[in-house]
Order: structure tokens, then C-alpha cells, then sequence
């Protein structure tokens, strides 16, 4: 049983400086890793006790001044977890008895049998290691039930949040729906009731212009849904290749001006920017900015795309001349899906906003880039993607780019 015990100090108490001589000896031979102390005062073995935790002690009960009974209790108070082990005469019951209920760990009969003596101060030590052990785990286990009170109150407010989260993209996702949704069901009613009229050829035609025009916004709507999905579960995968920017943003321009049958003027045509980036993303992020511009300006009014090159970064900014972003749409829109302050908002957002504009952020944040939105309420809006110029590493002597600002394309649509 002496491997159990570690370094184990005790204390013996006797005013007999003989047993005070004998019983270390005892303890040296017998017991392995234990220190001992001695002390042939009471009162001394108090203020010892007060500054030290001892594994045991043992103390005569007859002693001038405070004897052992009166030191228990003491001990008791001050250190109600140290066995203490009680030295009496071979004929005083009574005392052994008062010890017991006074609460020492055992008693020891005088003349002391070594053997006896050792085994009660053997099981007096792994008492109080055994109980040192039990006080320590019961204050990892409060430590560690705190920690799961604050874990769950982590996640109980996160589960709020992405609650709210939840209930706010339902909200914007059936605003989206909305609008398609009861343009479709107008021009059916038109439709129908022009067929019972006789005079429906004009206005079928105009109104299956008008529900394809909204079934491609539903679908739109649909895609960017499954994006969000994907994105959410980190399985949406960019397909990057190098692009001369300047060349993809003509050609990318070229077509939305051509299917929406716009006006496109270049007016700056510059030095080629090459990026690293998936085409078919990047042409998803431009088109929302120009549809939202499009969205919140008055017809025939420019909208202004311009490509800018600043160090290592290229912006591509869509400028606009609408209605700007009204403050009170600034916390429950660019808050949740731009999550301020990744995104440099100088004011507020417009309505309409908000899944579009999500997918769009985390579209360039994948490319290592960000979106930073400029606005002035009633004079516009820009939109300006940021994202990391290509920088080949197999190149050792390439010149750095200039640090300042610089333009490289600029065109203007005009709807």
C-alpha cells in the first residue's frame, strides 16, 4: 500500500521526547515518501496546522497546557479534512472513546505497537489523499458543469440568432417571390380576360413576354436559394482560371446590354489586369450589381461601370444615380448579410436588397476579395468589388505595380 502514497507530510505531536524520537524512525523505516515534522507543544502544532496542510497528524491526548482532545477540536475547525490519530493510554477507554466522538480518525494504545501504528497512519494518509482527490474532481466537475452552463447559453444565443438569421432570409426570399409571382398571376387574368373579349393577340403576346420575364426571375431566385444551400455547407466550389479583367468585363457587358437590349458606351479601354477567378461567378456578382442599379434608377439614367487598379488589389465599381441607400435599412439588411464591418458602408441600404447581394459577398470573399458599398441617399449608390490581382510566383524579377490609383476601363450603361 505504500506505493499509493506520494510525498505525504504529517505532523506528530508529544510532549515525551523520547516517543518524539522513536516514532519518525518508525515512520522513516516503515513508510516511503512521507516527511515528517515534529513539535512537542500543542499550541506550536496549532500554528503549524494554521499554515500548512498536513496529510495526518498524530498527537499524544496527555499533554500539559492544551492537550490532544483540545487540539482536535481545534484541528477540526481549521482543517476539517486532516486525519488526526490519537496517542492514549493502554488503560483510558474513556479518553480513546471521547477522542472517537470528537471526531479523530483512530486512536493509538500506549505501549505503541509499530505495526499497528504504521497500518492506522498508512490509512489515515490515503484518507486524505482519497479525499483530496474527491474535493479536486468535484471542483473539475463544477468547473466543468459552468463550462457547459456557458456553452449552452453560447449556443441557446446562437440558436436565437440563427433564428432571427432564419427569419429575416424567409422574409427576403418571399419579398423576392413576391413581386414575379403576382406579375404572373396579373398577366394571366389579362390574358384570360382579353381571350374572353376576342381581342387577346396583342395582349397574349405582351403578357407570355411578361411571365417569361418572371419565371427567369423565379429561377434566378431558385439558383441563388441553392448557392445559399451550398454555400452554408461549404460544398460550393469556385472553378478559377486566369482572365484578363478588362477583356472579361467588355465581354461580360456586351451580352447583358445586348439581352436587355441597352445602351453600352466604352468610354476607356486600358492595359490588361490579370485575375484568378471563376468566370461564371464573377459574371453572377456583376450582373446582380447592374440588375440592382438598374432596380433603384430612374430610366435613362447612366449607370457607370469602372475598373480601377490600386497595388496589388482591382476594383470594379457599378455607380449608379438612383434613389441611394435609406438609413433605416442599414441594420436589418447589410447587418445580416454583409456583416458590417466587412463590407466599408458610409450609409444605410435600399430596399429590395439582400440574397442577391449575400451570394455576391460571399462569391469575391471565396476569391479573397470584398465588396465596399458608398452611398448618398437620393444622389446613388457605388458598389465596388475588391479582389487580388494574379500574381505569378514562378516570375522572380516582375515589376510591382503602381501603389496609386489607377483607371483602366470605364463604360456606361444607359436603360
Amino acid at each position: 500500500m505504500d506505493e499509493e502514497i506520494n510525498n505525504s507530510p504529517i505532523l506528530i505531536v508529544d510532549d515525551d521526547a523520547a516517543l518524539l524520537q522513536a516514532l519518525p524512525q518508525v515512520v522513516d523505516l516503515r513508510m516511503k515518501n512521507v516527511q515528517v515534522e515534529t513539535t512537542d507543544s500543542a499550541q506550536h502544532a496549532l500554528e503549524r496546522v494554521k499554515e500548512f496542510d498536513f496529510d495526518a497528524i498524530i498527537s499524544d491526548i496527555k499533554m500539559p497546557g492544551m492537550d490532544g482532545i483540545e487540539l482536535l477540536a481545534h484541528i477540526r475547525e481549521l482543517r476539517p479534512d486532516t486525519p488526526v490519530l490519537l496517542i492514549t493510554g493502554h488503560g483510558d477507554h474513556g479518553l480513546a472513546i471521547q477522542a472517537i466522538r470528537g471526531g479523530a480518525y483512530d486512536y493509538i494504545l500506549k505501549p505503541i505497537d509499530r505495526d499497528a501504528f504504521v497500518n492506522a497512519l498508512q490509512r489515515a494518509i490515503q484518507t486524505r489523499q482519497l479525499r483530496r482527490k474527491v474535493t479536486e474532481q468535484q471542483l473539475a466537475l463544477s468547473l466543468h458543469a459552468k463550462s457547459l452552463e456557458r456553452l449552452v447559453e453560447k449556443r441557446t444565443s446562437e440558436l436565437v440568432s440563427a433564428n432571427a438569421t432564419k427569419d429575416k432570409f424567409l422574409d427576403i426570399v418571399s419579398q423576392e417571390l413576391k413581386s414575379p409571382l403576382s406579375n404572373l398571376k396579373g398577366m394571366t387574368q389579362l390574358m384570360l380576360h382579353q381571350l374572353e373579349r376576342g381581342d387577346a393577340t396583342t395582349a397574349v403576346h405582351q403578357g407570355l413576354v411578361d411571365m417569361e420575364r418572371s419565371i427567369t426571375r423565379t429561377e434566378v431566385l431558385v439558383q441563388d436559394l441553392l448557392d445559399t444551400s451550398l454555400m452554408e455547407t461549404n460544398l460550393f466550389v469556385l472553378h478559377r482560371k486566369r482572365y484578363n479583367l478588362v477583356d472579361l468585363c467588355r465581354e461580360l457587358l456586351d451580352a447583358y446590354t445586348t439581352r436587355a437590349v441597352l445602351s453600352l458606351n466604352c468610354e476607356l479601354l486600358g492595359d490588361p489586369i490579370v485575375v484568378d477567378i471563376d468566370k461564371d461567378r464573377f459574371s453572377q456578382v456583376l450582373i446582380n450589381l447592374l440588375s440592382n442599379a438598374r432596380k433603384f434608377s430612374k430610366k435613362g439614367s447612366p449607370i457607370t461601370i469602372t475598373l480601377q487598379q490600386s497595388g496589388y488589389e482591382v476594383i470594379v465599381s457599378v455607380q449608379d444615380t438612383g434613389i441611394g441607400i435609406p438609413e433605416e435599412y442599414l441594420p436589418n439588411i447589410f447587418e445580416q448579410f454583409f456583416r458590417v464591418p466587412d463590407v466599408r458602408i458610409q450609409s444605410g441600404n435600399r430596399p429590395g436588397l439582400g440574397l442577391g447581394l449575400f451570394i455576391a459577398r460571399k462569391i469575391v470573399e471565396r476569391h479573397g476579395g470584398h465588396i465596399e458599398v458608398q452611398t448618398v441617399l437620393g444622389q446613388g449608390s457605388v458598389f465596388s468589388v475588391v479582389l487580388p490581382v494574379y500574381v505569378d510566383p514562378t516570375v522572380i524579377n516582375q515589376s510591382d505595380p503602381p501603389p496609386s490609383l489607377h483607371t483602366q476601363a470605364v463604360w456606361t450603361i444607359t436603360h
